[in-house]
């Protein structure tokens, strides 16, 4: 090796041990955020493509990215005693605005979803993704694992009274994400055999009950057209039909970037929101849709690695459950995009093209990071 080599090769291994310590003393963990960048340019470089070139559309990514980046550092500055402190104040003042939105909420496309306070208009469902596991967390901190029967009918109604609020909106997918991650926490805690049996067996009851009294018409066509899509080709089932075929279309390798003719030529719908990955399946084929898929494996694993190793049961049981939630999202987007889960309007993350999930997401693991951050906890 010559000189030249030898100290340009000094120079990188000074640069990446000063990144390392940067991140270390930020509380980040370098490889989780190392792939959170990469699923993030790879979902701009989609978009792109999605959004039939759209500048305008790709700088607004962009810059939410940029903002869910910021949150997330932020967030993972704070002690994890003052996130466990947070959590109940949280889950009420979420609580507070999903009451807000039912009586004084903004209406678009025929939901009620938003709150619009002059200078900003958001979700408060989105609060309540990070709200509800984190509330569960704290309320299963200091009491025995696995919970006692008394235990579960309180975080039942904790994490049911929000998910029927979000779906009163109406939001299906919103409503089942927040209902997940409560679950999550709970499952964690060490659930029994014989309640897990039970909430089993309780599906069919609840299941018949949401068809008849929480389901709205076009909700109930989503299941009916997931069964049977070709019932009505041109109708609710149109979505999955276009989806499938461009993900088909694609073959092993792909139609090559910006040339698939189902998105560019506008036959697939929501091609830039949640029908993004079939946008994937056309362009790059097999081959990038398992890259993705990896991609995402990645995050979820390296997630539920550090989730094992927090120090307290509050940080392992709310780490675990933003782990697994992001989880859920990948699951449920890209299962309806194929044809094997109903479709119910849930993003991929960092891909579709949307703010307020990517920023919520973002901060969700800037929380997970403070909490596994290895660092000296106060327990009380």
């Amino acid at each position: 090796m010559s000189s030249i080599d030898a100290l340009d090769s000094s120079r990188t291994q000074r640069t990446l041990t000063g990144t390392a310590r940067l991140l270390l003393a930020l509380h980040l963990d370098g490889p989780l955020f190392i792939a959170l960048c990469m699923v993030g340019a790879v979902g701009s470089i989609v978009l792109f493509s999605a959004s039939g070139s759209s500048l305008d559309m790709l700088e607004a990514q962009l810059m939410r990215f940029a903002l869910g980046l910021i949150a997330m550092i932020m967030l993972a500055q704070v002690p994890p005693r003052i996130i466990r402190n947070a959590a109940p104040v949280a889950y009420v003042l979420g609580l507070l605005l999903l009451l807000a939105v039912m009586f004084q909420g903004d209406i678009a496309m025929g939901a009620q979803r938003w709150l619009d306070l002059g200078f900003v208009r958001f979700q408060p469902s989105e609060i309540m993704k990070l709200a509800v596991p984190l509330a569960c967390a704290w309320f299963l901190h200091e009491r025995p694992l696995p919970p006692s029967f008394v235990s579960l009918m309180v975080l039942a109604l904790g994490i049911g009274v929000p998910t029927l609020l979000i779906a009163e909106q109406p939001d299906l997918g919103t409503s089942l994400l927040v209902a997940a991650g409560g679950g999550m926490v709970v499952l964690m805690a060490g659930l029994q055999l014989r309640y897990i049996l039970s909430v089993v067996g309780l599906l069919i009851p609840v299941a018949v009950g949401a068809w008849h009294f929480l389901l709205h018409d076009y909700q109930k066509q989503r299941v009916l057209t997931f069964l049977d899509p070709q019932s009505d080709p041109l109708g609710s089932g149109y979505h999955i039909i276009q989806s499938q075929i461009a993900i088909g279309s694609g073959g092993a390798f792909g139609k090559g970037y910006l040339n698939g003719s189902q998105a560019q030529l506008e036959f697939l719908p929501e091609r830039s929101t949640d029908f993004i990955f079939a946008v994937i399946g056309e362009e790059w084929g097999l081959i990038g849709l398992v890259t993705v898929i990896l991609l995402f494996m990645f995050v979820i694993g390296r997630a539920l690695y550090l989730a094992a190793t927090a120090h307290d049961t509050f940080s392992r049981l709310a780490s675990g459950s933003l782990a697994l939630t992001f989880c859920v999202y990948v699951f449920v987007n890209t299962g309806m995009v194929t044809g094997l889960l109903p479709v119910v309007g849930v993003p991929l993350p960092f891909v579709s093209y949307g703010g307020t999930a990517m920023v919520t997401l973002m901060a969700g693991f800037g929380i997970l990071m403070s909490l596994c951050a290895k660092r000296k906890l106060v327990s009380r």
